[in-house]
């Protein structure tokens, strides 16, 4: 597989390191970052060359991955004359890690399709430690032959790769995970407010409950440092607004109530006017918190 040239459009927290993989593994890999100076970087720590434009990156890739910030993001570096889809040789591979729409990755499944090429959308999990690891789980959406043909070149940052279906599977898929952060997150909060309360020790607290039925990720990464009031880092609540704005808009669409992601979306909503919007989710325990004054 490391004869197929590949290209990475998006160099932030997530795709930095994923790219690395890529270059590390032995493919060709070229990068374009929206912010070139992050590119020259990745290049001088990489084996990889920095593009000044998508199109430049996609020149002679056989699989293109992008990973920027929403639908917008998105359109801007596929389309137009600098876009990856003016280079982007016929047969090659279109790859969205950016969790958007379903509604744009059919969007993008089709112009693919008019150009002579093949998308698959492919949101993941696992935040910076697991890209940084190379452990995210990748949620795909698009045909059974184009994920068996990149699925070896996404192992390399990946623990589990699923496709759950056609194009947009893979995002209606991400919505779902999102939706149980959000869920979660709200139980820990209130969870560790009695903990607290009531004068338990949270870290021995966090010890003994992982290894049961109560144990999640947030539970094991994040407990503790809400519990000491420690949220600058991790997944900004500006950038989990976005996704549950996806969530209740795919819950409208179908005929669904989502109460509870509609109200910590709402608390959400507080948090980024108090100023908290580039916190990590867990944040959330103030909102919780708040809520109780």
């Amino acid at each position: 597989m490391q004869n197929k040239k590949v290209a990475f459009v998006g160099l932030g927290v997530m795709g930095y390191p994923m790219a690395g993989f890529l270059s590390k593994t032995g493919y060709e890999t070229k990068v374009f970052n929206r912010t070139k100076e992050k590119a020259d970087k990745w290049a001088a720590e990489y084996v990889g060359q920095a593009c000044e434009t998508p199109s430049q990156a996609a020149q002679d890739a056989d699989v293109v991955f992008v990973c920027v910030g929403n639908d917008d993001d998105v359109r801007s570096v596929v389309y137009g004359e600098a876009g990856i889809l003016s280079s982007l040789k016929p047969g090659a591979v279109l790859v969205d890690h950016t969790t958007t729409s379903a509604e744009l990755a059919v969007e993008l499944a089709q112009a693919a399709k008019e150009n002579g090429n093949t998308f698959m959308d492919a949101p993941v999990s696992g935040g910076q430690a697991g890209a940084e690891n190379g452990v995210l789980t990748i949620m795909c959406g698009g045909e059974q032959a184009i994920f068996d043909d990149i699925s070896p070149i996404m192992d390399v940052y990946a623990k589990q790769m699923t496709l759950l279906g056609e194009n947009g599977q893979g995002q209606r898929c991400k919505m779902v995970n999102q939706i149980c952060i959000g869920g979660i997150l709200q139980g820990l909060s209130e969870a560790l407010l009695l903990a607290q309360k009531s004068g338990l020790d949270v870290e021995q607290v966090v010890e003994t409950l992982k290894h049961g039925a109560a144990g999640s990720w947030q539970m094991e990464n994040r407990a503790v440092t809400m519990s000491q009031d420690k949220f600058d880092f991790g997944f900004a609540i500006d950038w989990m607004r976005k996704d549950l704005g996806f969530c209740l808009k795919e819950a409208e669409r179908v005929g669904l109530e989502l109460p509870l992601t509609k109200k910590v979306d709402e608390q959400y909503a507080e948090l980024q006017e108090d100023g908290f919007g580039r916190m990590d989710t867990s944040v959330l325990m103030k909102a919780v918190a708040k809520s109780q004054q």
